[in-house]
């Protein structure tokens, strides 16, 4: 099962790189593709218009100075002709009116309209110019596509390589231990060597209500010159009841508030068997000793600030 799963994942981030690859090749060619019909455009614009300028010195568009009007006729044919090479050539523009002389175009085909007016020696001559948008020119780009196909096995190599990578280095680091207790076998463990430590009912009980309350009171303090937490009574009292349950003792409830010393004593005595390899893990489940005034000290608490769920393991709970 495991195998198949991997097998999907793997076909999966292909598939998705594939996409991903694909997208960024066919932006880039559509983008490229969009300017260079833009650029297409205004040159054959441009390109246009200078003709029908060095065509209008023969072309019968009217004089000013002789107030002669316009040879529609010559002008419409002329424009006709412009226009057939235009398509022939499938050039993107296409001339509408000369000195206000029009022909009949497709204003679906040609959308954009250009007009443009300039003098000659006897004549302000205008003309309009109809052109195609750049984004009717764009189209699906094979060539994004099969460069996303030659381009894949590299990724998918690389993607491998890296997994492969990622791997090697996970195996290469030391597993994290992480504190197991068992109250079916009144146990501590770390969940890595063989290092398995019996307690008795009082110590263990307290501890894994001890862990259980600072994991849901992050922050509390437990002074040891107070009396326990109510709270805390209760999840020692409900855990030494699972352990009659299980069949370990049938003797009377201890009381946890008597001999507290003693019990985290033989709490941290456990603690520092089970995890004599992980002195740094270690500290995440100790409680805390007292620092130079003695257990009783106002300030000191023997809460585990740091511990979290995910760092402990309950059996038989």
């Amino acid at each position: 099962m495991s195998n198949k799963h991997l097998q999907f994942n793997s076909r999966a981030r292909i598939l998705l790189t594939w996409l991903g690859l694909f997208s960024t090749l066919f932006a880039c060619a559509v983008t490229a593709n969009f300017f260079a019909n833009k650029a297409s455009i205004e040159h054959a614009i441009d390109t246009v218009e200078h003709r029908i300028i060095l065509d209008s010195a023969f072309l019968d568009v009217g004089s000013k100075t002789l107030d002669t009007p316009v040879n529609q006729y010559a002008v419409t044919r002329y424009i006709e002709r412009l226009n057939k090479v235009l398509q022939t050539r499938e050039i993107p523009v296409i001339v509408l009116s000369i000195q206000n002389v029009a022909v009949p175009v497709d204003v679906d085909v040609y959308p954009s309209l250009h007009t443009e007016v300039f003098n000659n020696a006897e004549q302000t001559i205008s003309m309009k110019i109809r052109s195609k948008t750049s984004f009717q020119e764009l189209h699906f780009s094979w060539l994004a596509l099969g460069l996303s196909f030659l381009l894949i096995p590299l990724f998918s190599l690389a993607d491998k390589k890296q997994v492969r990578t990622r791997s090697m280095e996970e195996a290469a680091s030391p597993p994290k231990p992480k504190l197991i207790i068992n109250l079916q076998d009144k146990t501590l463990s770390n969940g890595i060597d063989d290092k398995v430590v019996t307690l008795q009912n009082k110590p263990l009980c307290f501890y894994t209500a001890l862990v259980k309350y600072c994991i849901e009171h992050p922050g509390e303090p437990l002074p040891p010159h107070k009396d326990v937490p109510p709270e805390l009574l209760a999840l020692a009292n409900k855990s030494f009841g699972r352990l009659i349950e299980l069949g370990h003792t049938k003797r009377k409830r201890p009381d946890f508030n008597a001999n507290l010393d003693k019990t985290l004593s033989e709490i941290r005595a456990a603690l520092d068997e089970v995890f004599s390899s992980f002195s740094e893990e270690k500290e995440k489940y100790y409680p805390p000793r007292a620092q130079g005034e003695g257990s009783r000290s106002k300030q000191h608490s023997y809460a585990i600030p740091s511990i979290k769920q995910e760092d402990i393991t309950i059996i038989g709970n």
